[in-house]
């Protein structure tokens, strides 16, 4: 059996859900449009309550022969420096067997070079026993990481303007065959956030609007067009980051919200997304004291798994924001931090910028298994998780060939014409 094999035990349909281009770089994007409404929708259901959602069952793990490094690096997202491969680079593939890369707009020049590099990334990474993950934030509008020769899709606050379901998957699938093109097979999209707070300072025009039905309707068609593309999509930032007036990328913001309210409002687009078998969940670095006063919520596991897993029923990954953010650097000890995201339920911790950070949090990750600190159950069951999703979309370290730019222009402004 090829050792790119995954047993049949795991390799049943993936369910899974999840920040913010907040995985993206801060220099990245433009300061972001202010918007909206403050209330709840009166229209918002409720998300159900424990007693009414089944109990996960649990994940069964491969028989695949994987040593503890393997396993780690499969829970690991990393950022990478430059343009091309370099020995860090290698080394986090060959080495350190990443699980999935992240690439932000200072790694990408322009086709021909992001086709190369994502193409070296793959074929680094043959040997290794999964194939791996390549994503970027490719949000549409300012949230952008393809290269400037490709026409920009709209603002999600534009799509939401317009409302209308069939653009919204047009937009999704339209970003799903740009990503596909280049070889990549992950974005961190769409944002489920909804736009309450006018003083929030990095969702903006990231989200769809203030409504959360507004928020649901439009948010899953777009990840059903990234889907339909063979591109998984990670929806973020959950339980919801539209309520902040602090950019998590700069410090750590507190919202005042109690689980009644995000159950009647900041929850509903991510229960949408459980129940519609959504890929990854982001997790967000937000405090939320009336739910859990000591942990951010990507270290929370009254959040992850007590809310996420248990009461809202998702089974598939988990995934932090970006550990290197200010809201995390600020304030806490990386790889304490990442020790204590799987402890709360993450299956990947992602590690967006500086090769010696992302060194940091594995070797974190193996001395708190070695010291029996994170159970060798705990990191079965978020491989296992992770050899679905991967299983699910077939994912192969195939080389993409030369990206014909003028048809993906093409392509954009067809789905343009339809406003």
């Amino acid at each position: 059996m090829s050792s790119r094999l995954i047993n049949s035990t795991v390799c049943a349909a993936a369910l899974s859900l999840l920040v913010i281009g907040c995985t993206s770089h801060p220099k990245d994007n433009a300061p972001p449009a202010g918007s909206a409404s403050l209330a709840p929708s009166s229209a918002a259901t409720t998300v159900p309550t424990p007693a009414s959602t089944p109990t996960p069952t649990p994940v069964r793990t491969s028989n695949m022969t994987m040593s503890l490094d393997e396993k780690i690096g499969q829970m690991i997202f990393a950022g990478i420096d430059g343009y091309g491969m370099n020995a860090n680079t290698q080394a986090l593939l060959a080495t350190r067997r990443v699980g999935g890369i992240i690439l932000y707009k200072p790694n990408i020049k322009d086709s021909s070079q992001l086709t190369s590099l994502v193409n070296e990334l793959k074929q680094k990474n043959a040997t290794n026993k999964l194939p791996l993950w390549i994503g970027v934030d490719e949000e549409g509008g300012r949230v952008t990481r393809l290269p400037d020769e490709i026409k920009k899709t709209p603002t999600n606050q534009e799509i939401g303007k317009k409302n209308n379901k069939q653009f919204a998957y047009n937009v999704g699938s339209l970003i799903g065959s740009e990503l596909r093109a280049y070889g990549l097979n992950v974005d961190f999209a769409p944002v489920l956030d909804i736009n309450s707070n006018p003083k929030n300072p990095v969702i903006g025009d990231r989200s769809f609007g203030a409504s959360a039905s507004l928020v649901n309707t439009l948010g899953m068609q777009m990840m059903k067009g990234l889907r339909d593309q063979q591109i998984a999509s990670v929806v973020k930032h959950f339980p919801g980051h539209g309520d902040t007036s602090v950019d998590s990328h700069v410090g750590l913001p507190v919202v005042q919200n109690d689980l009644n309210r995000l159950r009647k409002f900041e929850l509903l687009p991510f229960a949408e997304a459980v129940k519609q078998d959504a890929d990854a969940v982001m997790v967000a670095h937000i405090l939320l004291p009336k739910v859990d006063g000591q942990n951010p919520a990507s270290m929370s596991k009254k959040i992850m798994t007590d809310l996420l897993r248990k009461e809202m029923g998702f089974q598939g990954v988990i995934m932090t924001d970006d550990m290197t953010m200010g809201a995390i650097e600020k304030n806490y000890d990386l790889g304490a931090s990442a020790v204590k995201s799987v402890l709360a339920g993450a299956d990947v911790i992602m590690v967006g910028h500086d090769y010696n950070k992302v060194v940091t949090v594995i070797e974190a990750l193996r001395k708190a298994v070695q010291d029996k600190r994170i159970p060798q159950e705990t990191i079965d069951q978020s491989v296992a998780r992770i050899q679905k999703l991967k299983q699910k979309y077939k994912l192969k370290d195939e080389s993409a060939g030369p990206v014909d730019t003028a048809a993906l222009n093409k392509a954009v402004q067809q789905v343009l014409n339809t406003k």
